[in-house]
């Protein structure tokens, strides 16, 4: 029947034998009974899912087995259920809706190699050697259930790679669930990890889940592990051993299947010997290592991440910034970036608004920009209506600062700004030239 419809139909008589079939022909849509000698269907959708390769699975049941293909669907992300007997029509509108949705997976599949080629890993972007092996190391290790440990300076992605793996995963369906273990009071530390019952402490007026109930089936990030006390991440290591969590106040435990990926900014032989990181721990999560490289390291990815990072603040702020000049990007190269990429998209986001449309000019970036932290006077604060400086600021910086609040004012009409400074249009623009701006009063809006 299902092939007079179109499909090129392989059948099996259990899980076993479908497992056997499938090395050999490769199904855009699984139709599978529930109850089969041998490997049942739970059983055969376990295994697919646990290697990665489940196609949209649509799953048969009997009256009474309904409520344990809902809690297929729901545990092992099948397709949809059909009850017995089943009706053509409503299987063959499940086919093609299955069979459409493994279509745009390969399609999307097919997307994410072609941006791999061009330096983009789901949101990491780089074509630089350490970046493409930082990417080479993601795409081995996705796919499996190992424990991950991300090490890098503040800035440089770190979520990013966490949230990467999980994408990339079997597990991209399930929850992706990120605490900053240093953003957290300790009092609140395990509460947060593993939850409480109503009644557990002072305060704790309700259950309430912590992150590894809320990350089932799905990845948990531990940001910043070093600090998180010893105490908890004794806790940790037995969580991660057991596979099981019992709630603070709690008589029971609850089993858990979390994939938890570990990172931290500190240099890890440091945290260790300082006793910040317990070694056991340390041991549990560092079955791949993945170290990010600062930016300093990776300037030949400057110009794909400005690029990157402009287009998704355009759409943010409602720009239309179309690049920056070739003087800001020598500047950019000239930098160390202590910051990372975080500095540098906090740095391009004050440029976007600044400029509104066109290039991103050196008159739009931070007035101290490149200047070492310890030699710069403190930053100037911009308030809604008011530029403050401090002793030490220059003539020359404190103009430019105020002509470019002005311009920010006036969301960069710069006839109204010349009015409201009281000088010639003529005078803004030669300000602005000097300033290392290219335009002229003929573009003025």
């Amino acid at each position: 029947m299902i092939s007079t419809w179109g499909f090129n139909v392989e059948t099996a008589g259990d899980g076993q034998e479908a497992i056997e079939k499938l090395n050999t022909f490769n199904a855009n849509v699984i139709v599978t009974d529930l109850m089969m000698p041998r490997m049942d269907g739970f059983e055969l959708m376990k295994r697919l899912s646990t290697d990665g390769n489940m196609p949209p699975a649509i799953v048969l049941t009997a009256f009474g087995n309904i409520e344990t293909a809902i809690q297929t669907i729901h545990d092992l992300g099948a397709f949809w259920f059909l009850e017995k007997p089943i009706q053509p029509a409503a299987l063959r509108v499940l086919l093609e809706r299955a069979a459409s949705a493994s279509r745009l997976a390969e399609e999307t599949e097919i997307l994410r190699r072609q941006l791999v080629g061009r330096g983009v890993l789901v949101d990491m972007v780089g074509t630089s050697k350490p970046m493409q092996q930082v990417f080479d190391v993601v795409r081995q290790v996705a796919p499996s259930k190992a424990a991950v440990l991300v090490a890098g300076e503040s800035g440089t992605g770190k979520e990013l790679v966490a949230r990467a793996i999980h994408k990339l995963s079997p597990r991209r369906g399930g929850p992706f669930v990120a605490i900053n273990c240093a953003a957290m009071p300790e009092t609140l530390m395990e509460s947060e990890l593993f939850g409480h019952e109503k009644g557990a402490f002072t305060g704790a007026l309700e259950r309430r889940a912590g992150c590894f109930e809320l990350a089932q089936h799905g990845t948990l990030l531990l940001d910043e592990l070093a600090e998180m006390p010893s105490g908890t991440q004794a806790k940790l290591l037995r969580v991660l051993e057991d596979s099981r969590v019992r709630r603070l106040g709690g008589k029971s435990e609850i089993s858990v299947d979390v994939r938890v990926i570990a990172a931290t900014n500190r240099i890890i032989d440091e945290a260790l010997k300082k006793g910040d990181l317990r070694e056991d721990l340390y041991y549990r999560l560092n079955v791949f290592q993945i170290s990010l490289p600062p930016l300093r390291q990776r300037l030949e990815d400057l110009l794909v991440l400005c690029e990157t990072l402009i287009g998704n603040l355009n759409r943010k702020h409602a720009c239309n910034i179309t690049s920056v000049t070739g003087e800001v990007m020598d500047a950019f190269r000239r930098y160390s970036w202590p910051g990372n990429v975080r500095e540098l998209r906090n740095v391009l986001e004050r440029a976007v608004i600044m400029a509104g449309e066109g290039e991103i000019q050196m008159a739009h970036l931070p007035y101290d920009f490149g200047v070492s932290v310890g030699s710069r006077p403190p930053v100037q604060v911009f308030e809604p209506e008011s530029v403050r400086l401090p002793v030490g600021t220059t003539v020359s910086d404190a103009e430019k600062a105020l002509i470019q609040l002005t311009l920010h004012h006036t969301k960069n009409n710069k006839t109204r700004a010349a009015e409201i400074l009281g000088i010639s249009l003529k005078t803004l623009f030669n300000k602005l030239k000097e300033y290392g701006s290219s335009e002229s009063p003929d573009g003025n809006s």
